[in-house]
């Protein structure tokens, strides 16, 4: 919930502005929206106000006051009639602009369906099987994280190598959010690569490769160094920050990755979520060859 006092702004300068969120859920996919539409602008200071699970006509009173307090446009995901009209008829004696979020792709996937949407609040959020799964993908990327666990590794769907920090941890959570099971393995310089893993074939995990730019992993491991509490470890910031090292570390793990066949993603200039909707292409890319092979048997 916004605090009760939010810091007091300039709003003569346009750059700054109060942004209201309301959701009938977690509001997660709301502020996804928003931040992706406010990517679009530059120069801009928005104050995100959330107001997450609204589902009572009192919990909407409060939103409302606030918007009173600190005027500015508001988004919302709001499905109860009710609770969307009152909002809406509040927002216009306002003058705030108030905007459905969902509404565009409800209409047209109904329209496309020819079915009502149910109207209820965080259907998204059902303990149905879909969720279970998420929770089983997740605990999947913990179990099997940095090459802790091979034993039933092959049921992974993606297994990531790298060097040390290329993200490889992050990226595997955020595809167990959506209910990938990732695995992640080390490529450590003049260490053999588990025997294992090389054997598996045919519809096995998917494996990718993940390199990154000199520069930006001795930035990186540069960074983490100063947070790492190990004292052993740091006696080896020689050799793990050493650029000549780096380099060729980077160059031994890509000719592996080559010579193995993988797909290699860059992560040098790429978020973690660009990195992991690269991998989720990868996967449907090799679903689909694999579903058309099984029909031309």
């Amino acid at each position: 919930m916004p605090s009760a006092k939010p810091r007091m702004l300039n709003l003569t300068d346009p750059k700054h502005f109060y942004l209201h969120l309301i959701s009938d859920a977690t509001g997660t996919t709301l502020q996804g929206l928003a931040k992706a539409c406010l990517a679009q602008f530059d120069h801009i200071d928005p104050v995100e106000r959330f107001w997450p699970l609204v589902r009572t006509e009192k919990q909407l009173d409060r939103v409302i006051e606030d918007i009173a307090d600190y005027p500015g446009p508001v988004l919302f995901t709001l499905v109860d009639r009710t609770l969307r009209k009152n909002l809406q008829k509040k927002c216009e004696e306002l003058k705030v602009p108030c905007m459905p979020v969902l509404d565009p792709l409800i209409k047209g996937l109904s329209a496309y369906l020819g079915l009502p949407s149910k109207g209820i609040p965080g259907l998204q959020h059902a303990l149905d099987d879909a969720y279970f799964h998420r929770v089983d993908a997740i605990d999947f990327a913990l179990s099997y994280d940095d090459g802790q666990n091979l034993d039933g590794i092959e049921d992974a769907d993606v297994i990531l190598i790298g060097v040390s920090r290329t993200s490889k941890t992050p990226t595997c959570i955020f595809l167990a959010r959506r209910g990938i099971k990732a695995a992640n393995i080390p490529y450590v310089p003049n260490l053999p690569f588990p025997e294992k893993l090389l054997q598996i074939k045919g519809k096995g995990p998917l494996f990718v490769g993940l390199t990154e730019s000199p520069d930006r992993l001795i930035h990186i491991r540069r960074n983490r160094l100063k947070t790492e509490e190990n004292k052993d470890h740091r006696h080896s910031e020689n050799t793990y920050l050493d650029p000549e090292q780096i380099q060729e570390e980077i160059k031994e793990a890509r000719r592996f990755f080559t010579k193995q066949g993988w797909p290699v993603i860059d992560v040098t200039r790429r978020s973690i979520e660009e990195t992991s909707a690269e991998i989720q292409l990868l996967l449907q890319h090799r679903r689909t060859h694999a579903d058309q092979q099984d029909l031309a048997l």
